[in-house]
């Protein structure tokens, strides 16, 4: 090849090479040339016809996106209505799923709003590097996402409710071939609603082959008092049993914060959140929201999240890879062992095939406390 493909940023725009741009949305799913845009409207032939997939009854599953390489997507944009009447838990019982070539089982597999670092069934701004959104439920993701033969992207509706509207646009380019150490994208969500004792919790697992983890979002309910955030990352790699290769030094370390990322104000702790382009912490909630006015009850526990991406510092593994982290807290005291109510979701490239998900737990055990 006399290019890279995946050279894309803001000093490689001058230089031209031979790939294709092209995009799938409601209007043109199969991305052919020359056919955006061509549905009518009452307000004319080309007149924004068709700018989304209606009314997703419950129970089915559509296609966004199929695919033919080899190619990479660029960008995926995507948006539901918020007009459903139980709308509180649409982004935990929508499920995205990715796959490459001729897989049979997802290599992307999350609800939509964890995918997009918006856990809880709830929205959040983000502004980070890869993933954005913004106000309001504007899904934004910017991992190339290579495949060699084909990709298909779908989300299934497990919502009691259909979806009245469901907005997107996938961005891809298609090359005459890719470079033969191209590795594959993969996103596992899961959740622990009481984690064990002294058990630390799995955000990733039973990874084999080679590639790079390169992200973590975390969704953390604390279901005790104190300080929560002593719990040290660790990653296991390569053969690592016991004790592994990497291991951090606490949960807001690994998330870039400092000091529990309080202050005080007039004698109240206040959380201040942030988002930067590799490491954010853009929801902090400790009451329920209102939905279509309806008051849910206010007495909630205090919900976090946070996402770290591992873009200039990939943890690159040859064999296998596990990562977890601990729940420990402290106090006066000293530290201790906590247990509290936790969701991840782990996003790596790897070589395929891959090993197939643990399935995905039911959407009444997904939904938020």
């Amino acid at each position: 090849m006399n290019y890279n493909p995946f050279m894309n940023g803001l000093s490689s725009l001058p230089l031209i090479n031979n790939g294709r741009s092209r995009a799938i949305t409601a209007e043109n799913p199969d991305g052919k040339i020359g056919s955006g845009g061509t549905s009518a409207s009452h307000l004319g032939p080309s007149r924004k016809g068709s700018p989304c997939i209606r009314n997703v009854e419950p129970g089915t599953t559509v296609t966004l996106a199929e695919m033919e390489g080899p190619g990479i997507i660029e960008h995926i944009w995507i948006t539901v209505t918020d007009k459903t009447e139980k709308d509180c838990y649409v982004l935990r019982d929508l499920v995205l799923r990715m796959y490459w070539d001729d897989e049979t089982v997802p290599s992307v597999e999350s609800p939509l709003g964890d995918f997009f670092c918006n856990g809880f069934a709830r929205g959040c701004t983000v502004n980070s590097l890869p993933i954005v959104v913004n106000p309001t439920r504007g899904f934004n993701s910017y991992f190339p996402m290579p495949f060699r033969k084909k990709a298909k992207i779908t989300i299934e509706n497990q919502h009691e409710a259909p979806i009245p509207a469901l907005f997107y646009q996938v961005d891809y380019c298609l090359h005459d071939e890719l470079p033969e150490n191209t590795a594959y994208f993969h996103a596992q969500w899961n959740r622990q609603r009481i984690t064990n004792k002294a058990e630390d919790y799995v955000i990733l697992d039973n990874v084999k082959g080679k590639g790079q983890y390169v992200g973590t979002y975390l969704a953390l309910t604390t279901l005790e008092r104190y300080w929560w955030g002593e719990g040290e990352v660790k990653i296991y790699m390569d053969g690592d049993k016991q004790y592994p290769t990497i291991c951090g030094t606490g949960a807001e370390d690994y998330f870039g914060g400092a000091w529990s990322f309080a202050t005080q104000k007039d004698g109240k702790t206040v959380e201040n959140t942030y988002c930067t382009p590799f490491m954010g912490y853009p929801y902090y909630s400790n009451h329920d929201e209102v939905v279509h006015n309806f008051y849910h009850n206010d007495d909630v526990p205090p919900m976090r999240g946070f996402y770290r991406w591992h873009i200039l510092d990939p943890i690159r593994f040859s064999e296998d890879l596990k990562v977890t982290i601990q729940q420990i807290g402290v106090y006066k005291k000293g530290l201790f062992e906590r247990q509290d109510d936790v969701a991840s979701v782990a996003y790596w490239y790897q070589t395929e095939p891959h090993n197939p998900f643990t399935p995905l737990m039911s959407k009444e055990e997904r939904w938020p406390r």
